[in-house]
């Protein structure tokens, strides 16, 4: 649910159920004050306890989201450098297949680049993938015809060690674009944190001060949300992984290729 909102909509939700639960506690505190003095020792006791399990909550949402991005980013960098790994040795083959396949590749890292920007699961994402994988079936093809054509020499078989990994990476990447930190987390992370900020309004509002003090923590909290929420949204937001390595990659490919076309025998 949360991945498929757009980021101004859930930075509204988020601050929304924490802004009602903080001021429905607030307005429970002053409640209770002018009723009872009995029950701000209890309520002391209940909102730290509840404190620290929500601030263990939002460690754990925490952690799974920034490893998910960090696994986003390896993943985009392993591609970059099996990319040009491929494009490198597509060099040393003979001729047609050589200049298909540098074409190919060019075409190949402009779409790689594409899916940084598009939404996991949606129609673009699809549509993108599936123009690589019609590259990489045609790359393949031609592999093998360069395979076939010299069946002793080593480029053909070089280039062909390295394509086999290069779309196999593809599939890391588009994998680790769509894995995300669990609803259940997230759901279960803003929901804590709602009733902890709730009941610390409360036992605030029941001393009659601090009131400085819970505006920051419901400040603070609404951050942490915010962070962890868009870790996990990898082409939104304002955390987003970057391309910057596949970018490279095809700006290297714009120059002339390092390695001329073999001779023929």
């Amino acid at each position: 649910m949360f991945f498929s909102l757009s980021s101004w909509l859930l930075a509204l939700i988020i601050l929304a159920v924490v802004g009602t639960a903080t001021l429905a506690g607030h307005a429970g505190g002053r409640y209770l004050r002018e009723h009872s003095d009995t029950l701000r020792e209890p309520f002391g006791v209940l909102q730290g306890a509840l404190l620290g399990v929500v601030g263990l909550i939002l460690a754990f949402g925490l952690s799974l989201a920034v490893g998910r991005y960090e696994a986003r980013r390896a993943a985009t960098v392993e591609e970059a450098n099996a990319i040009e790994t491929t494009y490198l040795r597509a060099q040393l083959i003979a001729e047609p297949a050589r200049s298909r396949s540098l074409d190919l590749l060019r075409r190949y890292t402009s779409l790689a680049v594409s899916v940084t920007h598009e939404v996991p699961g949606h129609a673009g994402m699809r549509r993108t993938t599936a123009a690589e994988e019609l590259i990489q079936r045609r790359l393949w093809r031609l592999a093998a015809q360069a395979v076939a054509g010299a069946p002793a020499a080593t480029a053909p078989r070089v280039y062909v060690d390295s394509l086999n990994p290069m779309i196999d990476q593809q599939a890391v990447r588009v994998s680790s674009l769509n894995n995300r930190v669990p609803s259940a987390v997230l759901w279960l992370e803003l929901i804590g944190a709602a009733a902890a900020l709730g009941l610390l309004a409360m036992h605030i509002s029941l001393l009659g001060r601090g009131l400085v003090a819970m505006l920051v923590a419901a400040g603070l909290v609404t951050l942490l949300l915010l962070v962890t929420f868009d870790l996990d949204r990898p082409t939104r937001g304002l955390i987003k992984v970057p391309s910057t390595p596949l970018e490279d990659v095809r700006a290297s490919m714009a120059l002339p290729p390092a390695a001329s076309a073999p001779q023929s025998p």
